[in-house]
Parts: C-alpha cells; structure tokens; sequence
C-alpha cells in the first residue's frame, strides 16, 4: 500500500507541475515584463554556472577520449576518434552532463531561494503590495534558464572537444586543425538542431520544477530543504524522460 501511495502521489505531484506550467504560460506573454529582473536572472543563472559547467565539459572531454581509444586502437580505428568524439559531445553527452549539472546547481538554488521567500512570507508581502510574485519570481527565473541552457550547453560542447583535442595530440599527435576539420566535416544540422532544441526544454524542465517545488514550499526551514532537494531529484528524472523523447523523435526524422 505503502508503494502504491507514493506512485498516486507522484502522479498527483506531476498534474500540479502541469498546472503550474499552464499558469506560468499564461502568465509569460503579458505586459508589463520584468527586463530588469530577467536580465539579472540570466547573469545569475548564465555567469555563475559557467565555471562548473566549463570544467565539467573539458574533464567529460578528456575522460571520454582516454576511455575510448584504446579500444578504438584495438580496432585500427582511431583515426577516427574527432568524429566519434564530437558526434558524442554534442548529440547526447554535452546537453545532458551539462543539464544534470544545471539541475544540481540551478535547481536547487531556485527551490531554495523561493522557499526561502515562501517562509518568510516575502511572497505574501508582494501580493500585498499590488505586485505579481508569480511573474516576478517565477516567469523571470524560467525564460532565465530556457534560455542560458543552450548557451552553456554550447560552451560545455565547445570545451570539451577541446579536452579531447589534448589527449589526441598528446597521444596521437593530432594537429589542431586537422581534429577539428574531421569534427566539423562529420556533424551535420541533423546533430546540432535536435541537440540545441531540446537544450531549451532541459532549461524549460530546470526553471519549472525548481520554482514549482521552491513556490509551493512547507513552512519551515525543514520545508526549504526539501524543496531544495526534492527540485533536484525531480527535475533530474524529467530531464531523462525528455532526452528520450528527443531521441526518439530525432530518430522518426532520420529514419524518414
């Protein structure tokens, strides 16, 4: 009973979710905008998260290509490591690490901050005031992450080939320009337009969640813990189930 309680709960947790997407869309594309806290939003979210992100990116990088090319060199194969290695990075590894990074650190800092305000009844004291907390704090931080995810993304993408550009020119003494010819002449627009895509809703699923569980907080300091963790590990399984449908999508389109 106890297993199937936890399952309607989460069913039930997932329609609240919905709702609070269906408000937030409602609420986007009304006047008046919030620039100004849209901006600082996405120096918050975007500036602060690129440290990790980058070093993330250039050890995935550098990890990927010292795991793989002994095997690849077993095979004879390893003259063409810049091409699996950057088809790799930017169709699946880089969103993705770069995601459940953003949801650690993204995530739980909204979850945090909103249920910290939540406690505090900061929220309450702007409905009270005239302003709308929902599009202030929550519409802000969401257009914030859709749309500095794919910029992180990108810059993750970018420094981790150039990880695994030094380990092949250490170990194989690759040239600059002839590792990234190869990576470039064996990408196309059908690996970098499905990969950004659902880079934006990786940030949509990240925003969401981590003002949803920060928004609707219990009292407590114990209240924004959870919410803080509880973001976290939501946002992260979101972020599997949208990958797969991505990919299944991406593969209806290549089949076709």
């Amino acid at each position: 009973m106890k297993i199937l309680d936890e399952i309607a709960n989460y069913f039930k947790e997932i329609g609240e979710i919905a709702l609070f997407a269906k408000r937030f869309f409602k609420e986007a594309f009304k006047r008046p905008f919030e620039r100004k806290e849209f901006i600082r939003q996405c120096f918050v979210i975007g500036y602060n998260s690129l440290f990790l992100v980058v070093v993330t990116g250039f050890i995935m990088g550098l990890v990927l290509t010292l795991q793989v090319r002994p095997t690849m060199q077993e095979f004879g194969a390893e003259s063409f490591m810049p091409a699996m290695v950057g088809i790799s990075i930017v169709r699946e590894i880089g969103p993705v690490i770069t995601a459940l990074i953003c949801a650690g650190k993204i995530g739980s800092s909204i979850g945090a901050e909103l249920g910290s305000m939540k406690v505090t009844e900061q929220i309450d004291a702007m409905e009270v005031s005239g302003t709308n907390p929902f599009k202030y704090l929550v519409v802000t931080r969401i257009w914030a992450t859709v749309f500095m995810l794919p910029m992180l993304v990108i810059a993750a993408d970018a420094v981790g080939l150039f990880g695994s550009f030094l380990v092949e020119n250490v170990k194989g003494a690759v040239s600059f320009k002839l590792f990234f010819n190869q990576v470039f002449e064996n990408l196309s627009y059908g690996d970098l337009f499905p990969a950004t895509i659902k880079s934006f809703f990786f940030g949509f699923v990240i925003g969401l969640v981590g003002c949803y569980k920060g928004y609707n907080s219990d009292k407590g300091t114990e209240g924004v813990g959870r919410a803080a963790n509880s973001a976290v590990v939501l946002a992260s399984l979101l972020l599997f189930i949208v990958d797969f449908i991505a990919v299944f999508i991406a593969d209806i389109f290549y089949e076709i």
